[in-house]
């Protein structure tokens, strides 16, 4: 699988990149990449939601009323989860919703949705740029350079660049990452991929 190299203003370069079929090329397995986006979002989760039961409301222990007599049901204490401000029934408790997930499955979805990607031609391979100083305006050029200034696009750079890091922070569908950073989220959550020439060969020797 061969692709077109363009520069950091759009146009082609007229070279041509040779794509791994073994990464770009295979069939996307779904349910992997399903299994490696549920991890990252479970991973996001702080898990210190917290409801009071009975045992933990500040409230008095004294016995309501007599036990007998009355005509209503018993009612032993005002905590109990069936009067307003008393204790919530099954309520939430901290809790960690990190899960294992096996190297050869997290490697297929990267793979998987690179692949996604590649068969909805949403892909584009560039030559190695940089940013003279930080400024978001240089990145709306670059992007508009592309026609993806109004879509979310990933842009995979070899290294941490930290002028176009800065320069694409304040664009909301904008995002900068490494190749060491790449996950199946943000592959899949772009609507375009732009990879830089360095990145491309590393990505591949990761991923292999």
């Amino acid at each position: 699988m061969e692709a077109a190299v363009y520069n950091s203003k759009g146009e082609d370069t007229g070279k041509k990149i040779s794509l791994s079929d073994d990464i770009f090329g295979i069939e996307p397995n779904e349910h992997a990449i399903y299994l490696d986006v549920k991890q990252y979002l479970a991973n996001q989760r702080q898990g210190t939601h917290k409801a009071k039961e009975r045992g933990e409301n500040a409230h008095s222990t004294r016995k309501l009323k007599k036990q007998k007599g009355t005509g209503g049901a018993r009612a032993g204490s005002i905590k109990s989860p069936v009067f307003v401000g008393g204790g919530t029934i099954f309520g939430p408790r901290p809790r960690d919703y990190s899960f294992k997930l096996n190297k050869k499955v997290k490697q297929l979805a990267r793979k998987s949705a690179l692949a996604a990607k590649a068969k909805a031609n949403s892909v584009s391979i560039l030559e190695n740029f940089t940013l003279e100083a930080p400024r978001t305006k240089s990145y709306i050029e670059f992007l508009n350079g592309f026609q993806a200034l109004d879509t979310k696009t990933l842009l995979i750079l070899p290294d941490v660049d930290s002028n176009v890091v800065l320069s694409s922070r304040n664009l909301q569908k904008a995002k900068v990452t490494t190749v060491e950073n790449v996950n199946t989220y943000d592959l899949m959550h772009a609507d375009r991929l732009l990879i830089a020439e360095g990145a491309l060969s590393k990505l591949e020797s990761l991923l292999q």
